[in-house]
């Protein structure tokens, strides 16, 4: 304590030493204003370093903007997945969930938890499985009546309409990457008590808003004949009804790590095209000859 009052005692004695000699020494000691009484602009607290880099979202932003002006069958989208970076925190499933108002047991983006290697050398490593895109896709021929395609771009569409869930397609695919939508609600088990009925109500607002899949507006509503895409197969779009506006997916944009990579394959000077290029690039089931569009590092 003793050393702590000696210090502050030094520390005053040379500040009114410093302060004495300023006055003394004719230093104005009082700020005067500046010329025609405008302060003047303060200096930056700090100076960002030329070398930092910037974030991998707004060079995909720029790649997507420069794939847009290209005609929609030059463009080729696929995704790369960092699995060195994926922490399992679900936040890209969780994310595609709100944004496509997915119900009970349809999930687009589920995200693989796994432990690898023998005790004591054991490890978890997370695998988000979205659509694959494939460029030969099985689950296309084997729809009897169409409602499955894929488009100029790649994507592998549902036409709801079409769709008369048969599940043909759900089985065909390797990935386990359809879903099939038997029209529960997440209210549907909603608490009876008191709180009950304002649990329904704004619990069924929310689900009884339309999603925009492939750039249409689907209204989900009850009846006698069931509302698509109430009764179809479902599954992950790439949010192409994000990115045709010029918005990334949003597994992309709700990644706290930054291990979803999106952009147009097409284009050499993209940042997918850049990943690929590397060997720790792998696809799930090459063997099967499917090409899918979705390539994760290891």
């Amino acid at each position: 304590m003793a050393n702590h009052e000696d210090r502050r005692d030094f520390l005053e004695k040379v500040a009114s030493a410093v302060f004495a000699g300023m006055v003394l020494g004719g230093a104005k000691v009082e700020a005067q204003a500046p010329a025609g009484g405008v302060e003047p602009t303060p200096p930056p607290p700090f100076k960002i370093s030329s070398e930092a880099q910037e974030d991998v979202l707004l060079r995909m932003q720029r790649d997507l903007q420069r794939a847009l002006t290209k005609p929609i069958e030059e463009r080729r989208w696929g995704m790369v997945i960092d699995t060195r970076k994926c922490v399992g925190c679900h936040a890209c499933t969780v994310g595609c969930v709100m944004e496509n108002k997915l119900p009970p047991g349809v999930v687009y983006r589920p995200v693989i938890d796994m432990e690898v290697g023998e005790y004591p050398n054991v490890d978890r490593k997370f695998l988000p499985r979205p659509c694959m895109q494939c460029d030969k896709p099985p689950c296309v021929p084997v729809c009897p009546v169409g409602a499955t395609w894929k488009r100029k771009d790649g994507i592998v569409e549902i036409d709801y309409d079409a769709c008369i869930g048969c599940r043909y397609c759900i089985t065909a695919c390797p990935y386990s990457a359809r879903t099939f939508d038997f029209g529960e609600n997440w209210t549907d088990a909603a608490a009876a008590g008191k709180d009950g009925p304002l649990a329904l109500e704004t619990g069924r607002i929310y689900e009884e808003l339309p999603n925009f899949e492939y750039g249409e507006t689907w209204e989900r509503s009850e009846g006698i004949i069931p509302q698509s895409p109430v009764g179809n197969a479902r599954k992950c779009t790439f949010c192409i009804h994000r990115v045709e506006k010029g918005v990334l997916p949003m597994c992309v944009t709700t990644c706290i790590g930054r291990a979803t990579f999106f952009g147009d394959f097409n284009d050499p000077e993209s940042l997918v095209s850049e990943l690929i290029a590397r060997n720790n690039a792998v696809r799930l089931k090459e063997e099967l000859g499917t090409e899918p569009k979705v390539y994760y590092l290891v």
